[in-house]
């Protein structure tokens, strides 16, 4: 069962889009600086910050996936990759043109933060792409499985297979282009991986949350 679009769910449908665009965009442009995050004194993670709100994105098309369908969360998606496509457009413009002489970010500073932008948004958007569509299938599959039953097990498992696909595949074309080193590899992978998954299982009651809230206060068909 999916919700009625009436006006209040087409709202909250732009809604989620939205923030998944923002994270998605937000993420390309960020994914270069890579961090020690320390997780209360129990582990230090080493990873890219555009991987540490990541998983959200996961949550959101789950949520979009339950409530709307397969073509919703797929459209979502693909707006997310054209709203990234424009920004790398606009960057690459923006780049061509000569900083002031008085300028705080000259035209060194703007390639260095931004030079890489164009592989690193290629490699990201398809591992983007490729894992929410493996999410969004498992998900939706999973609950055809079990007849619209266990709820956190189908978000858990769509969310930890499809993070590993996009880990792999975003810290692998990195590593192709020689934007890192093979000896960061491993490491980025095992650390970006566990945090996304530990995040996202933290997440868990958040998504039941919302799932519960949205099944009692929007009406299905």
């Amino acid at each position: 069962m999916y919700l009625k679009h009436n006006n209040d769910q087409n709202k909250l449908y732009i809604a989620l889009c939205v923030l998944f665009s923002v994270l998605a965009v937000t993420n390309n442009m960020v994914y270069q600086k890579f961090v020690y995050l320390h997780f209360f004194g129990l582990y230090v993670f080493e990873l890219s910050v555009g991987a540490i709100l990541y998983p959200i994105s996961f949550l959101i098309t789950d949520i979009i996936a339950e409530f709307y369908g397969k073509n919703s969360a797929k459209y979502c998606i693909k707006l997310a990759i054209v709203m990234n496509i424009f920004v790398a457009i606009i960057i690459k413009i923006f780049s061509l043109l000569n900083a002031t002489s008085w300028s705080k970010i000259n035209n060194d500073i703007f390639d260095q933060m931004f030079g890489m932008y164009n592989i690193a948004f290629v490699g990201s958007v398809l591992a983007s792409y490729i894992s929410q569509i493996i999410d969004v299938k498992i998900y939706l599959g999973l609950k055809s499985l079990t007849k619209g039953k266990y709820l956190l097990i189908r978000n858990n498992v769509s969310t930890a297979i499809s993070l590993f696909v996009d880990t792999c595949v975003v810290i692998g074309f990195l590593y192709i282009f020689k934007i890192l080193p093979i000896q960061t590899v491993y490491n980025l992978i095992f650390n970006s991986y566990l945090f996304k998954l530990l995040f996202s299982v933290l997440s868990t009651p958040l998504f039941y949350l919302v799932v519960t809230v949205l099944a009692k206060n929007f009406t299905m068909n």
